[in-house]
């Protein structure tokens, strides 16, 4: 019974494992200026659709929320799912930087899509700090909702469309070609998208463990 209520966990597990090792050992490309940087794309990429995919879940928690008229449920999904995607946020910085210092020759360059992605995840740290900063329970979930909202939309605007209306050094933006026009084959798509796949779950799953204990706190201290 356990084993059918959590399939999607042990599937999560079983695709990053297999991403790690393939991505790791699995052939890819000669590229220029990649060279075998290019497995990365396993990692840094794959991290951000996740957190992509949680961040689209938060908002529409946050707008559930606007809908609810006492209960907190809702926001408690949303700001946790919004942690989580903080989190795969800065491993998705970290793994970018190392990527950008053997490929571009710098762990950050003055990119589009780099200074946006700062912004954002400010904008994100600002989310939090407001939320730790009102008392009222009903206020600080409706106005945390609000500005949740306003965060995802300043993400879409710093990472989507700012990047495409200048220049930018990376894949599918600012003129360039994306990766899946020239560098992603058939033998990396095996590792790609599975990885995409594992990543959400464990997204999801964390999710759910860190909405579970914000929950066991609160029966305890009622």
């Amino acid at each position: 019974m356990i084993l059918n209520i959590n399939w999607w966990k042990w599937l999560g597990i079983l695709l990053v494992c297999y991403s790690i090792i393939a991505g790791m050992l699995g052939a890819v490309p000669a590229q220029p200026i990649l060279h075998e940087t290019i497995r990365n794309l396993y990692f840094h990429v794959t991290m951000w659709f996740a957190m992509m995919g949680l961040l689209m879940a938060s908002v529409y928690y946050s707008i559930k929320q606007l809908g609810s008229n006492t209960s907190l449920h809702h926001d408690l999904r949303a700001t946790h799912t919004a942690h989580v995607a903080m989190l795969l946020g800065t491993c998705g910085i970290l793994t970018g930087s190392l990527w950008a210092r053997y490929t571009w020759g710098a762990w950050w360059t003055d990119d589009a899509k780099l200074n946006g992605v700062a912004a954002s995840m400010l904008f994100y740290l600002a989310y939090f700090v407001l939320r730790n900063s009102i008392d009222d329970y009903q206020k600080r979930a409706r106005i945390a909702a609000v500005y949740n909202i306003f965060c995802f939309v300043m993400l879409v605007v710093f990472i989507w469309v700012r990047p495409r209306l200048t220049d930018s050094l990376h894949p599918g933006n600012g003129g360039n070609p994306g990766f899946g026009k020239y560098d992603l084959d058939n033998n990396m798509r095996l590792v790609f998208y599975p990885a995409i796949i594992g990543w959400i779950l464990i997204a999801a799953w964390l999710v759910q463990l860190r909405v579970r204990t914000a929950n066991l706190i609160a029966s305890k201290d009622a």
